[in-house]
């Protein structure tokens, strides 16, 4: 079975913004998913593109991640520094983690500027919520990967389990055992 991907911080790592270490009430959910046959990489986009921990918080201004993606918006700091880059960069981290393990299912957690799935912080730093996707959301989704945050982690896992290889190297695959 192929590996799924997971934020960091929705295992427990202490890899937040202010340092502080999340609750990993997933960590149930994601043992019995391994205790199945499953396995799990870990990422945390922002410490991948190079942002250390603790660090100012961030949110996208002008649009979501894929606008970050195709140049139209960046991700910003709350002091006003220019953090796309390093987003950008954490973003392609994570894609190069999935096609290097064959992953084809992601966890990430929600609202983030890097993992928001559906929903991210607007850019004005108020709290409000935003449509649109983080950036390394965008870009897995973009590249195939089916996303799901933390609150949809039944179903993401559950199509993990589904996920059955061919044998013939091709990713995605849904040929099942016995046609093998």
């Amino acid at each position: 079975m192929k590996p799924i991907l997971v934020s960091a911080c929705l295992l427990g790592m202490p890899v937040r913004w202010d340092g502080k270490i999340p609750s990993s009430v997933l960590a149930p959910v994601f043992a019995k998913f391994v205790q199945r046959g499953g396995s799990i990489i870990a990422v945390c986009p922002e410490c991948a593109g190079g942002l250390p921990t603790p660090r100012d918080p961030c949110e996208i201004r002008g649009g979501d991640g894929s606008a970050v993606l195709s140049g139209r918006a960046r991700v910003e700091s709350r002091t006003g520094e220019d953090r796309t880059l390093a987003y950008v960069r954490g973003a392609r981290e994570a894609l190069a983690l999935c096609l290097g393990n064959r992953i084809r299912v992601a966890v990430l957690r929600s609202k983030s500027p890097s993992c928001g799935t559906e929903a991210i912080y607007d850019g004005t730093f108020s709290g409000a919520l935003a449509p649109g996707a983080g950036v390394a959301a965008a870009l897995l989704r973009e590249s195939g990967v089916r996303v799901y945050d933390e609150s949809h982690v039944i179903e993401a896992l559950a199509e993990a389990l589904r996920e059955e290889d061919c044998g013939n190297g091709c990713c995605g695959c849904s040929e099942s055992a016995d046609r093998r």
